[in-house]
């Protein structure tokens, strides 16, 4: 089998050879290329693989439909909604993601965002370093307050564990979760949720029952001065409906990840202006710890695949 890895995994050079070589020593082949976005780069290095592994770059049908010998697609992420999925279902292609290497990471991002806005700690940062006080920013606990999550896989759920360990009441979209009530997590459809929430969280995917759910329908339904934190997919989130809900003082704040592209953004993108705005270039999965957990999900499942055995099946 050829294996190409179109992508870094974000690990050591020494830690990738290590995976590599119990592969290489049963007679495949494994090549390792930069990233890239133009599909004809990416036919040329893929057109003669049987497996492909990459994290969250593009891989649009074009090239999955120029790879004529290819078998498999080992997504080192969560989402897969950067891969043509209806391409890989139309050649036969098995489809496999790295689902759980990025609990941990996630949901601590999503509580630290929580807290940094609550506390107001860009400001008081920025005011300290100018030689003020705090005047006029003080914040607020976490204790006590109220949290909805949209999406309760094992990443939103593990951000409810963290929220409930600082005396917070957790609230879940029933709409796009469908699972009971618990003594942790209390379900409501997202209508009945949205007025009683302080922080609201997204964790789900993208798809098109998500894409452009937190609009401007939506915001104006939230409590006044609620926190909105998106580690989800940045088009679940209505960008213009949103910078709106923040400049006019319906979002008290918000915590951003992802964005409608990937950064580098633009630096007139709406959310780069907003006032009480932490925003970040898509880093909630990263963390020395996820990047390992990640690459060993996906070589294990790479290994699994070659002796018949197929997990974290997407297709």
């Amino acid at each position: 089998m050829k294996i190409v890895l179109l992508e870094s995994l974000g690990i050591p050079p020494e830690a990738l050879a290590r995976r590599t070589a119990p592969l290489t020593a049963a007679g495949h082949t494994f090549a390792a290329f930069e990233r890239s976005a133009d599909p004809a780069v990416l036919i040329q290095h893929s057109q003669d693989a049987d497996v492909l592994m990459l994290a969250n770059m593009p891989l649009p049908g074009q090239v999955i439909r120029a790879c004529k010998q290819l078998k498999f697609i080992d997504v080192a992420f969560t989402g897969v909604d950067h891969v043509d999925l209806a391409a890989a279902k139309e050649m036969g292609v098995a489809v496999s993601n790295a689902s759980g290497y990025s609990n941990d990471s996630v949901a601590e991002l999503t509580l630290c965002m929580a807290l940094s806005l609550l506390r107001n700690l860009p400001q008081v940062d920025a005011r300290c370093r100018e030689g003020k006080t705090k005047d006029g920013l003080v914040g607020c606990e976490l204790r006590g307050k109220t949290v909805g999550l949209v999406g309760t896989g094992a990443i939103g759920a593990r951000v409810a564990e963290l929220f409930a360990a600082f005396g917070c009441r957790v609230l879940a979209a029933s709409d796009h979760s469908h699972k009971p009530s618990t003594a942790l997590i209390t379900y409501l459809p997202l209508a009945e949720l949205l007025p009683q929430v302080d922080i609201l969280s997204l964790h789900c995917p993208l798809n098109e029952g998500t894409r452009g759910l937190i609009g401007a329908q939506a915001l104006s339904r939230i409590k006044r001065g609620a926190i909105l934190i998106n580690a989800a997919r940045g088009p679940v989130v209505d960008t213009a409906a949103l910078a709106e809900a923040l400049h006019s003082g319906q979002l008290g704040g918000a915590g951003i990840d992802v964005f409608e592209t990937e950064p580098p953004l633009p630096t007139d993108h709406p959310l780069l202006h907003t006032p009480n705005t932490i925003v970040t270039p898509h880093v909630a999965f990263a963390t020395k710890e996820s990047m390992e957990k990640r690459a060993d999900i996906v070589f294990r499942s790479l290994q699994l695949w070659l002796q018949g055995e197929q997990i974290n099946k997407v297709l």
